[in-house]
């Protein structure tokens, strides 16, 4: 069989060359069904966009794909530039994906991927156990992930201990003096979710507190549903006296509940969230958060990816960078040292 053209996919989709063009290179431009259909031909067919024009060829091969659930969140912002900085000393460009934690979105960005022949992605799974990228490796094309594991392929990964952070920032709300300890967590499925949540509990049990299914609610990671949870929480009689939150954009949410409620932080309520939230909150009671590296997660995924891009045979690495529960007014209760590592 001759070489696949772009009207060869565009002859099975049943669509014109152009929409196959716009499926390539602005996949959010095209409808779900054309998309759909095309993605379909390029697979069926083993298309791989190699115009006559060497330059589209050799661009394709000097590009990193990175695909993250939420562009606009600041944890991944410094993570994705932890990437690009890598790339660009190495003479590579970067594209960038947002999923909105859809794994619809998320496979249609790694089949528009796979399809222009990207070096490699480094990518933060919306699930750990349904993201599938047997589409890259189909093709030879290395991933790595960040932030989040990935159960369905044997990759390299670039994480914190979530369990181990959650438990300390746990144990600091006991010390605190905290005997009810609420959790918003993160959308069920999601790797640093359910680490979290075992973190939190393993804590409680800890200290012999117990383990209240009620005292958790599902923020998904957003602010708004974070909100949505907070309130239901604080609305318990005896309400919680202190709170647990898996993320940032949550934490947000969060404060704004407590600011409702006129609750006083950590006065009514010791408050830790998890990452920086200083470009959130710098007006208000300043929040004991788990810390992560994001930027050096960025640079190692990226690191790990271009060795693998340039042919590296070892075994799967898994690094597990140290997190910092840095204490400040919102859990401090009794006299405590700011920052503690997280092993």
């Amino acid at each position: 069989m001759g070489t696949v053209t772009i009207t060869d996919v565009a002859r099975t989709a049943d669509v014109s060359a152009a929409t196959v063009s716009r499926v390539l290179n602005n996949p959010d431009g095209v409808s779900p069904e054309l998309r759909q259909r095309v993605i379909e031909a390029i697979d069926a067919l083993g298309y791989r966009p190699n115009s006559s024009a060497r330059s589209l060829r050799t661009r394709a091969t000097r590009v990193l794909g990175v695909i993250v659930s939420d562009v606009t969140n600041p944890f991944f912002t410094s993570m994705v530039r932890g990437v690009e900085d890598v790339a660009q000393k190495s003479g590579y460009s970067v594209m960038l994906a947002n999923t909105d934690e859809d794994l619809a979105k998320e496979q249609r960005y790694l089949q528009v991927f796979a399809a222009e022949q990207i070096a490699g992605v480094v990518l933060s799974p919306a699930s750990a156990t349904d993201t599938h990228i047997d589409v890259l490796s189909s093709r030879g094309i290395p991933a790595v992930t960040f932030d989040r594991r990935l159960r369905t392929a044997d990759v390299d990964r670039v994480t914190i201990n979530n369990r181990r952070a959650a438990e300390q920032a746990t144990e600091h709300l006991i010390e605190q003096g905290c005997r009810r300890i609420a959790f918003i967590s993160g959308p069920p499925g999601i790797s640093t979710s359910s680490e979290r949540l075992a973190g939190y509990h393993a804590g409680l049990r800890r200290a012999g507190l117990p383990v209240e299914p009620g005292l958790v609610s599902d923020g998904g990671f957003r602010v708004v549903s974070g909100h949505e949870a907070a309130l239901r929480l604080l609305a318990q009689d005896p309400r919680p006296d202190g709170m647990l939150v898996a993320n940032n954009l949550m934490t947000v949410g969060a404060v704004d509940a407590l600011d409702d409620l006129a609750l006083r932080v950590p006065a009514d309520l010791a408050l830790v969230g998890f990452d920086d939230l200083s470009w959130a909150l710098n007006a208000r009671s300043r929040i004991t958060t788990v810390d992560q590296p994001t930027y050096e997660i960025g640079v190692r995924a990226a690191e790990l990816l271009l060795g693998r891009v340039q042919g590296e045979r070892s075994p799967t690495r898994r690094i597990t960078l140290p997190a910092t529960l840095t204490v400040r007014d919102s859990s401090r209760r009794l006299p405590v040292s700011g920052g503690q590592p997280v092993s």
